[in-house]
């Protein structure tokens, strides 16, 4: 079959050297052939009119410039998930498995596991399960009700025992009835609790049968529906560059090393589409890049016509199999800069040092040195503990402290907000106002980490306040005061929609990514130092 979802350049490309290696999915800037074709598909999307009100939603769009057979360039287009209610359209490659096929496995799994839902949602509102929970809330009030009255009842009786106890001497036969009386109503105090206890279990019985029903189809359908999922996921079977071989569930379970069901979601992203089917055609895989179309998710920062990375939870395992045989560059956050650390301030308890861009704030996942690994290389038999974190793509002040002691005084202090920070960054874009507050509650996205997401219901408090030093050029420079330390805070804040809508010039994870480093510095650090009780100012002028 001829290689039908191969397009060709529009423009002239012959000028634009060819990628030495293979696009790291997970940080990259994109090659400029990757431009060339986006530019191509945000043109035809365009013109469609019949996608444009989903496409605004948001949609993740992906383009893989190959070589055929004959040696010629072209390049692949995808969309992550469904479109119009398919998967399959002329322009995009095919999915890897085909989920909406009418018989296929997922529709007919779908169909039996929708029976259940209307089984369990028919049980659910039926009237007679309502009538009974409605009759154990009015037994539980009306038991409430008359246990609290026979309780005042008892105390009142009592107190008239005690007060006849104090006011004399009472003939042996009052004393007894007295007794008598304290005892009688403890014992039907027990009698009404028995005997409502007997009531209401009588109709929590009835309830919990009809319950129990609900939850043993419940948990049915959650077999069912994890069963189906192992099912499909063996239907996803990817290749990679050797021409191996294998399904999600065992490309899962060969990167955890353990027996894992796949997320939700997995194989259906753009990059395993386009590169299951440049494998299928013999076409040679060169570069890659994934970017958005449209407005962004509610609470994530997606901008339309940015690139962004691979996810990591769906697609870097499918990934990490599917580019083997492949030439791919290395994850560049691996390769840390050779450059020299500044000292800004050191004493016999703490040290501060000005924090190349590039470098890791503490060990880390990445198998690269980190900041105080390099400088206890340069000081041999210093420990050095770190006090609070910089992204690693942020440059600036950095807290180091010369014993855990000091340590924990100083997160004390970061954690009790009595360390002023502030920041100096470029953004992309006009911000309008001079200054202001920005408050957005961040909680990670535990399905695309290290994304951080707004959440206003589980998301914990981050406030920042900044003010505009400069405008130029498209572009505005801010200073950034934030109250908070949450992770990310800064980049999502000036990112963020309901933030200042502008991106940090060279986010790579929520703006373009393709203007070199972040611009991003941790400019100046103010506290009261912990032993000396002298205020403590560190500034590291901005290299921009």
């Amino acid at each position: 079959m001829a290689c039908e979802k191969l397009h060709r350049f529009a423009a002239v490309v012959s000028g634009i050297s060819l990628p030495e290696r293979f696009t790291y999915p997970f940080h990259y800037v994109p090659h400029p052939l990757c431009e060339a074709a986006a530019a191509q598909v945000l043109q035809y999307v365009d013109v469609r009119a019949e996608w444009q009100p989903e496409l605004r939603q948001g949609k993740m769009l992906g383009v893989l410039v190959v070589r055929d057979t004959a040696g010629e360039l072209g390049f692949l287009a995808a969309f992550s998930g469904n479109l119009a209610g398919a998967v399959q359209h002329s322009y995009f490659v095919p999915p890897v498995y085909d989920l909406l096929q009418p018989d296929g496995e997922f529709k007919r799994g779908e169909a039996e596991i929708t029976a259940i839902n209307h089984e369990i949602a028919a049980l659910e509102a039926n009237e007679q399960l309502h009538h009974l929970h409605s009759c154990l809330q009015q037994e539980e009030r009306q038991r409430d009700a008359e246990l609290a009255a026979y309780r005042e009842v008892m105390a009142r009786d009592k107190q008239k025992r005690d007060d006849a106890r104090q006011h004399g001497t009472l003939a042996p036969a009052e004393q007894q009835r007295l007794i008598a009386e304290s005892q009688f109503q403890k014992a039907e105090l027990k009698r009404m609790r028995r005997r409502w206890e007997a009531e209401i279990l009588d109709i929590q019985q009835k309830l919990d049968d009809r319950l129990c029903h609900i939850n043993e189809l419940k948990q049915k359908r959650k077999a069912m529906s994890e069963a189906l999922q192992e099912r499909i996921f063996r239907l996803f079977v990817v290749q990679n560059a050797r021409g191996e071989r294998l399904d999600l569930m065992e490309v899962f379970n060969r990167y955890y090393d353990e027996a894992v069901l796949p997320p939700s979601g997995a194989g259906e992203c753009c990059a395993p589409r386009l590169l299951q089917y440049a494998y299928m055609q013999g076409l040679k895989p060169l570069c890659m890049a994934e970017f958005w179309y449209g407005d962004s998710p509610v609470g994530e920062v997606r901008h339309h016509g940015h690139y962004y990375p691979a996810c990591s939870s769906k697609c870097k395992p499918i990934l990490s199999f599917m580019l083997q045989g492949l030439d791919v560059e290395p994850n560049p956050l691996e390769e840390s800069p050779d450059v020299p650390i500044e000292v800004l301030y050191e004493d016999e308890w703490l040290l501060a040092v000005n924090k190349p861009a590039g470098v890791l704030s503490a060990p880390g996942k990445l198998d690269v040195d980190s900041l105080p690994q390099l400088l206890m290389r340069e000081r041999p038999g210093m420990l050095l503990h770190v006090v609070h974190r910089l992204d690693m793509a942020t440059s600036g002040v950095l807290l180091l402290a010369k014993s855990m002691e000091m340590c924990t005084t100083l997160q004390q202090l970061f954690a009790a907000r009595r360390v002023k920070k502030c920041y100096v960054a470029w953004l992309e874009g006009n911000v309008k106002q001079d200054c202001g507050t920005i408050s957005l509650p961040l909680r990670p996205d535990l399905n695309h980490r290290p994304f951080q997401l707004v959440d206003e219901v589980h998301g914990k408090e981050a406030v920042t306040r900044y003010e505009v030093l400069e405008r130029k050029e498209g572009q505005t420079k801010v200073r950034f005061y934030p109250f908070t330390g949450r992770t990310h805070q800064l980049r999502v804040h000036a990112a963020h929609s309901r933030g200042l809508n502008a991106p940090i010039v060279g986010d790579a994870l929520y703006g373009n990514g393709t203007d070199g480093r972040l611009m991003l510095h941790a400019e100046q650090l103010s506290f009261t130092h912990p032993i000396t009780l002298h205020l403590l100012t560190i500034t590291a002028p901005a290299p921009y």
